[in-house]
Formats: structure tokens, sequence, C-alpha cells
């Protein structure tokens, strides 16, 4: 699951890149507002984690264009800031969650989660699709109740399919969605990847729609 995290402080921001990563997202991370409207508006993300005090751009601005330009995704403030009157702003201007730093990276993974499960209208932790049963927190998926052992990558393109079940997803959203900057990607990387999936699942269970992408059913069948 890829997230933007937008953070100045270098020491910080690569704590919270390493830490997330370490929980499993594929985080980037940029250092002030300009470059994060840049990276909003040419790449796919599942979330923004955010700071306020940035150069260049402000990031109580940034969220207030990216809310009037329609841009839905969800976004949470980690800030200094733990002022009432602070946290009352950040969500009024459009934010999803506010965490006051210092913070504990397990609620901030458990945060995210969370609000990509709510911005995909899914209330249950965890997600069920076509007879699959799959656990973002510990990162585990089980078909007709048995445990199937995913490397990363697989996980995360199963994930994405699961969150938009129903819905036909591109290839070039996929890779999107589970590769960060800079990662060397074949061409074929997410067919390998379902291609994959499938043989451990079940062959019929992802769907290619031809010309368009990958569709992973609601329903068994």
């Amino acid at each position: 699951m890829r997230i933007l995290v937008v953070e100045d402080d270098p020491l910080l921001g690569r704590g919270v890149q390493a830490g997330l990563e370490q929980a499993g997202f594929a985080p980037d991370w940029v250092r002030d507002g300009i470059a994060a409207g840049t990276a909003l508006g040419a790449g796919e993300y599942a979330a923004v984690v955010l700071d306020l005090g940035l150069p260049r751009l402000e990031g109580l601005e940034l969220l207030r264009k990216l809310r009037g330009a329609g841009d839905r995704t969800p976004v949470l403030i980690l800030s200094a800031r733990d002022a009432l009157e602070d946290r009352v702003k950040g969500l009024d201007a459009g934010a999803d969650d506010y965490v006051v730093k210092p913070f504990q990276f397990d609620e901030l993974a458990a945060r995210l989660r969370a609000l990509v499960r709510r911005a995909h209208g899914e209330a249950a932790p965890v997600l069920s699709a076509a007879g699959v049963i799959l656990d973002p927190g510990t990162r585990t998926v089980a078909w007709q109740g048995r445990q199937v052992d995913l490397p990363a990558r697989e996980f995360d393109v199963l994930h994405e399919l699961m969150l938009n079940a129903g819905r036909v997803l591109s290839r070039e959203h996929l890779q999107g969605r589970v590769y960060r900057w800079g990662e060397e990607v074949e061409s074929n990387a997410i067919d390998v990847h379902i291609h994959h999936l499938r043989r451990k699942l079940a062959p019929a269970l992802i769907r290619t729609i031809r010309g368009v992408g990958y569709l992973m059913p609601r329903e068994p069948g």
C-alpha cells in the first residue's frame, strides 16, 4: 500500500518512512508542500501522512488545495501542534485523522489502515471477497480456511484488488499502488504477481478483463 509522507525534518522523515516500510507499507517521502502536491498529482497513493509546518507551502494550505480540487485521498496529519484549536483546524480543513507527535508506530499504522478501509467503504478490519480472507494488520491470507503464505508484493496486489472488489483495476493502477519511487519494475511485474496469486489461490479467482485490467469479484463463482 503506497503512502506519501510529507515531513520536512530529515531525521523524522527517514524514521517515519522506515517505520511504515517495516509495517508493510510502501512509503514515498517528500519534504515540502509543493513537492507533495506534485507527487499527488502524478502518483497513486492510498493515504498521506502530512506535517503542518512545511516550507514552500504550509500543510493546512496544501490540504485545502487538495480538497478544493476534489482530491479525496485520505490524509492523516502528524504534527507536534497539540492544541485543541490546531486539531480542529486540521480536521475542518479536510484531514481524516490527526496524530500528535511523539507517537507510536503501531498506532500510526493502525490509523492508516483504518483510513484506507473507510475510504473504500469497508468497516471491518478484515477483508473478505470471493472466499478469500485478508487481514491487513497481521498481513495474513486465508483461502477456504487454509492459510496461504504470500510475499510482500503479492500480498499488496491482492490487498488492492480486495479493497476494490467488484471493480476493474488497470495494471498501471496496481503498479502505482504497490511500488515506490525509484524501484525498478519489469513491464510485466503485475501480470507475474497475478499469475502467482492464481496458482496459490485459484486459477479463476482473479479475472482478466482484456484490454482493461483485472477484477476480483465480491462473491465466488
